[in-house]
């Protein structure tokens, strides 16, 4: 820094190690979670999925998640989602897989089926249901209590229960077609195979309900159903609420169950995100809240584990793969400010972006690791000068990978001195619209 401040020195290495699931081999740890567009008609992609996910693979992740995609037409979050039941959004996906391959990341697609959190407006027009008269349809769940103030839904018969892993199954068959390489099952946020899960929201009494085995029998026949017709050598992820945040709700020991049960069966990693069961959960949102949730999983169970929600810097990212608290993070709303955060992040790349911000600026992001160590979201494997001996051993490496907070910049600062001159262009409202929902939703905890 300038002006003889004081300097943090940080290791970044193991956030760009490649990783192996199966046969395949993900370049980076750097991957975008799964974020809802509301963009597409009758379930197919468009030019805006095209953007939207390419921007990610050009700039750098290593794995690129396209957004819930619902395996039946009522299963869609909003009638504006993605879906893959027809052989016409198989060939939309086919073009965006193709481009992504090409970029170097790995295409893969997270299969979705909302319940009783289904037919609700697109952001810009609100977050209520929509009538049938404009376009929704009833909705069905676990159970038949709704959602705050969403439509009341009809709970499933047993025989329409067993019915969905077929439903996923047909689905991975068409996300193999369209060219995705990895398929992630969608167990979390309140959604549909939450909605069983959870003790909050399932009532039922049948083969389904009740005990813990029980609750969880969906999922299991899901992933059953999804590894048979998915290839071999191909990863299953599967999307988990590690906690729904709600005393007597489900809990991250819980979590630790599930995880060995759904590896069993080939789950090859577990994204943990949390919360979503119910409206009213307190949840204590702040950077990295859900990572300790994935070193439990990843401690406990013994599987391999996705960390996702608010983490935002490269130290923050790279102390969480490095101190084994998970294999990899999932990037939402950090890579929709910043689409090249993997690249900005590069151990070789980074010093590039030191000189465009002032010491004020320095002074602002040492105070904010300082916090960071302090609360212990990140462990302090920091040095305060560059003459001071490294206690983190791998500084020590000749690895040439050492680098200053100063050099750990996210992107270049704005000039802010025409702000509110123009009016921002139409993609631009949209794009903070999505993000938006995302913030409200959770869609990309």
């Amino acid at each position: 820094m300038r002006g003889g401040a004081r300097r943090f020195t940080l290791c970044v290495s193991y956030l760009f190690q490649p990783i192996k699931l199966r046969d395949l081999l993900v370049p980076n740890r750097v991957w975008v979670s799964p974020m809802c567009q509301y963009s597409a008609v009758d379930g197919v992609p468009n030019d805006w999925h095209l953007v939207h996910l390419g921007q990610f693979a050009t700039g750098g992740a290593g794995l690129v998640m396209a957004e819930a995609t619902a395996v039946v037409p009522e299963g869609r979050i909003s009638p504006a989602d993605t879906g893959l039941w027809n052989d016409e959004q198989v060939a939309a996906w086919q073009r965006i897989t193709g481009f992504l391959r090409a970029q170097g990341a790995v295409p893969a697609v997270q299969l979705a089926h909302a319940g009783r959190k289904a037919s609700t407006a697109v952001p810009w027009e609100g977050k209520e249901s929509v009538p049938e008269s404009e376009g929704g349809w009833p909705t069905v769940s676990s159970t038949d209590q709704p959602f705050g103030s969403l439509a009341k839904p009809r709970a499933l018969r047993t025989e329409e229960v067993a019915e969905l892993p077929e439903r996923f199954a047909q689905a991975a068959r068409r996300a193999e077609a369209a060219g995705f390489d990895v398929v992630e099952l969608h167990f979390a946020h309140g959604y549909l195979a939450h909605q069983f899960y959870s003790p909050l929201v399932n009532d039922r009494t049948d083969r389904y309900g009740g005990s813990f085995d029980n609750r969880v029998r969906l999922l299991l026949e899901i992933t059953e159903a999804v590894r048979r017709v998915w290839p071999d050598g191909r990863p299953l992820l599967a999307r988990i609420s590690a906690t729904d945040w709600v005393e007597g709700g489900w809990t991250g020991d819980d979590s630790v169950r599930l995880a060995r049960l759904l590896a069993e069966r080939g789950v090859d990693l577990v994204d943990t995100s949390s919360g979503g069961a119910v409206p009213d959960a307190h949840v204590p949102v702040r950077p990295g809240y859900q990572v300790p949730f994935a070193r439990q999983i990843r401690t406990e169970a013994g599987v391999p584990t996705g960390a996702v929600g608010l983490i935002t810097a490269p130290e923050q990212a790279e102390e969480i793969v490095a101190s084994g608290s998970a294999d990899a993070v999932l990037l939402g709303r950090a890579l929709l400010r910043d689409p090249h955060w993997p690249l900005h992040a590069l151990p070789g790349e980074i010093g590039k972006y030191k000189g465009r911000f002032d010491e004020g600026w320095d002074r602002l992001r040492e105070k904010r690791l300082r916090r960071m160590i302090e609360m212990g979201i990140i462990a302090p494997h920091w040095r305060l000068s560059e003459r001071d001996p490294p206690r983190n051993p791998r500084c020590a490496e000749p690895s040439g990978l050492c680098l200053s907070l100063g050099d750990a910049l996210l992107a270049p600062r704005q000039d802010r001195s025409d702000q509110g001159a123009h009016a921002p262009a139409p993609a631009m409202v949209r794009q903070a619209q999505v993000h938006h929902r995302h913030s409200a939703r959770g869609a990309d905890q």
